[in-house]
């Protein structure tokens, strides 16, 4: 194989599929970035045998080629080349890189052996746009937990209905959904993609608003097509959660306050607490006052910020950290508490129904 890539095309190309290489694999094929140069077209591959990612990089081809190419030494050297095209020729054993007057020489592998990307079949297309898929994500994604022994919390449902998407996360502790209306009506569909090639996506997606990402789920595989990018994951296997019995709750009390003030004040709390500590922010919503407060080894603080408030008063503690963390994902001006009593959660939610978040109480007794 022998091509010839400017180094800002080559360096794009590399930042995209490396983040399907492993970090600890048995086959050490899957430490390379797999190159195909075929048919007019230069390929970058790496696949971790649970995601796949693709991309096609611009450039010229004098030899066509498949090669695999050690990832971790290609993406630091690609790091610390000078402005200039780059040329890869490769001879079965090595891949000799030119760039303005550096040569180097990079260890390389046979890519007929390289694992082969799972087809997907290409049926019926999801559109969402770039930005849409990217916000999701966002705002989803920190209540999943891949270290669970359940799989299922390391990955979120996608839940297709007609017009609908709706997309949920939960971790045992709290739960994230966001719905939004899509271009077309759809059948309905129920896949859990894994959480690690959500992230990956996030990272990757431009976000542009004009543009959309292609979307085809199978039986056990996702596929998601943006610009001159796919990702393949493998979807986890099993029945999901029913979130839906869990958001049956008559809800009797509803606060409504300024998101701002709201997480500047409860971020203030998180200085008292130390990485393991489990210490809850108390917030006693009294009238149209809600003052929280919290006690810790290190120390002592509390606050009081202005609400709005129908129902009774009511005190309840909350992990701190859990609150924040729906709070800075959402963009609402202000947002509005669902509450019952002290031992049931919260829900943050609109009147659109666009997102809702569900948070456990701590005991503070």
């Amino acid at each position: 194989m022998e091509i010839i890539v400017s180094k800002e095309e080559l360096s794009k190309g590399v930042n995209i599929v490396n983040k399907a290489v492993p970090n600890r694999t048995t086959m050490a094929i899957l430490e390379c970035i797999l190159f195909e140069a075929v048919n007019g077209e230069i390929r970058l591959t790496a696949n971790d045998l649970e995601m796949a990612i693709e991309t096609i990089a611009t450039g010229e081809i004098r030899e066509n080629g498949i090669v695999a190419i050690d990832a971790k030494m290609l993406t630091e050297l690609v790091k610390k080349l000078p402005d200039d095209n780059v040329s890869i020729k490769t001879d079965g054993v090595v891949a000799h890189i030119k760039c303005g007057k550096l040569k180097a020489d990079i260890p390389m592998r046979d890519g007929a052996d390289y694992p082969k990307v799972p087809i997907v079949t290409r049926g019926e297309v999801i559109h969402i746009s770039q930005f849409s898929l990217k916000e999701i994500i966002r705002q989803t994604i920190f209540a999943t937990d891949e270290n669970n022994a359940n799989k299922l919390m390391g990955g979120e449902l996608f839940y297709i209905s007609g017009n609908s998407l709706k997309v949920t996360a939960l971790d045992g502790h709290r739960i994230a959904i966001r719905s939004i209306e899509l271009k077309a009506d759809f059948g309905e569909k129920k896949v859990v993609v894994p959480a690690k090639t959500l992230n990956e996506i996030n990272k990757i997606l431009p976000g542009d608003s004009s543009k959309d990402v292609n979307i085809y789920f199978t039986d056990n595989h996702g596929l998601f097509e943006f610009g001159d990018t796919t990702v393949v994951t493998r979807l986890l296997d099993g029945d999901y959660f029913n979130v839906e019995k869990m958001l049956k709750i008559d809800f009797t009390t509803k606060v409504t306050i300024n998101k701002k003030d709201f997480l500047e004040s409860i971020d203030r709390s998180t200085l008292f607490l130390s990485p393991t500590d489990k210490k809850p922010v108390i917030m006693d919503f009294n009238g149209n006052v809600l003052e929280w407060s919290i006690k810790t080894s290190s120390g002592a603080m509390s606050e009081d910020l202005e609400i709005t408030k129908t129902g009774e008063d009511m005190k309840i503690g909350f992990n701190p950290r859990l609150v924040i963390d729906a709070l800075r994902v959402i963009d609402d001006e202000e947002i509005t508490l669902h509450l019952i009593n002290p031992q049931m959660p919260c829900a943050i939610k609109d009147d659109k129904g666009s997102y809702l978040y569900l948070v456990l109480p701590v005991n503070f007794a």
